[in-house]
């Protein structure tokens, strides 16, 4: 695709100073800017490239004046950061703007779906499934029976949803996900062996939710799984079954969640974070990468560790437990005396 210096003035609401008619095709760094590309300038410390960069089109700053000639077009606009964000999105929208029902795929009995569905090529839709408008679904992507899908939802390819799953309008999954598999339920035996304990809830995604690659949200033992709206969720998540994460909530990659735990509201949580079961997160709180979390948690706390605690008193204790050596060596001079 390619799109004039004007048309993309025309998206950001911007002022071109060059030529109007100069074409793009191709996105860069403003230091690795070649003929056809479009960059940007928003970092003060990456300005002296605007006078060597070989991109065809820029985006600045609206107050941007070049001190020495220039060969590339600038689109002036109030934030240029923003503004790239907000072309890389239309670019996204209009790369992902595909329809139709590719073959071979499986539509079974009694499923409905509205305008603008696409299924890519060797996709599987089981009975009794409700899709939205303008849902993308990729090649090789299960969606199980009784399943509801809201609008403008992205499977992209290889996701699994499984039976009974609710999943709300806006929201996107990436590759390798499973939503709705088996919670971790087995009853111990006299014998010392398991016997497995049905999984009979679903899963619930509200709107807004993005789901990253490969991660697993089982389905409830009874009741439900949630993820409630605005949720966002890095790769390889593990969040077991009867699980609550609150409204936008951001969780980083290879994070563990045990069985119903409840995350409050707008907390942010680091990698490789792992929650006891049955446990009570409050709102707004924000967890240190690689912390064990074993207890309730008030709102408003910031923690680290394993076991987690308050993150001031754990910078100071890490400074005694440093020179732990050191201090143990000294007590032990302070005995002999």
């Amino acid at each position: 695709m390619k799109f004039t210096a004007a048309q993309i003035a025309g998206i950001l609401e911007g002022e071109v100073v060059g030529n109007p008619d100069a074409e793009v095709f191709k996105l860069a760094k403003i230091e690795e800017g070649t003929e056809g590309s479009l960059t940007f300038l928003a970092n003060p410390k990456y300005s002296n490239f605007i006078y060597t960069t070989a991109a065809t089109i820029t985006i600045v700053n609206a107050d941007f004046i070049p001190e020495s000639p220039i060969a590339t077009t600038l689109i002036k606009v109030e934030d240029a950061y923003q503004s790239f964000s907000k072309l890389l999105e239309y670019y996204n929208q209009v790369k992902l703007m595909k329809s139709g029902i590719e073959q071979p795929s499986v539509i079974s009995e009694n499923v409905t779906y509205g305008e603008h569905l696409y299924l890519g090529s060797f996709s599987y839709i089981g009975k009794n499934v409700s899709i939205g408008t303008n849902v993308k679904i990729y090649p090789n992507s299960f969606i199980g029976d009784n399943v509801t899908i809201g609008d403008n939802c992205i499977f992209f390819a290889g996701a699994r949803v499984y039976s009974e799953s609710v999943i709300g309008s806006n929201c996107v999954i990436h590759s390798g996900t499973i939503i709705g598999s088996d919670g971790f339920g087995f009853a111990p035996q006299e014998d010392g062996s398991y016997t497995k304990v049905p999984q009979i809830g679903n899963v619930i995604l509200e709107d807004d939710v993005e789901v990253g690659s490969c991660t697993t949200i089982d389905r409830a033992t009874l009741g439900s799984t949630i993820i409630r709206k605005g949720v966002k969720l890095d790769n390889q998540i593990q969040i077991a079954h009867n699980v609550e994460i609150g409204e936008n909530t951001v969780i980083a990659a290879q994070t563990g969640i045990a069985g119903s735990t409840k995350i409050g509201k707008n907390c942010m949580i680091g990698g490789q974070v792992g929650f006891a079961g049955h446990i009570v997160v409050g709102d707004n709180v924000r967890i240190q990468a690689q912390s064990g979390v074993g207890k309730n948690v008030k709102d408003g706390e910031v923690i680290q560790g394993s076991p987690a605690f308050n993150y001031t008193d754990w910078n100071k204790s890490y400074v005694h437990f440093r020179n732990l050596p050191k201090i143990v060596a000294d007590i032990e001079e302070l005995k002999k005396k």
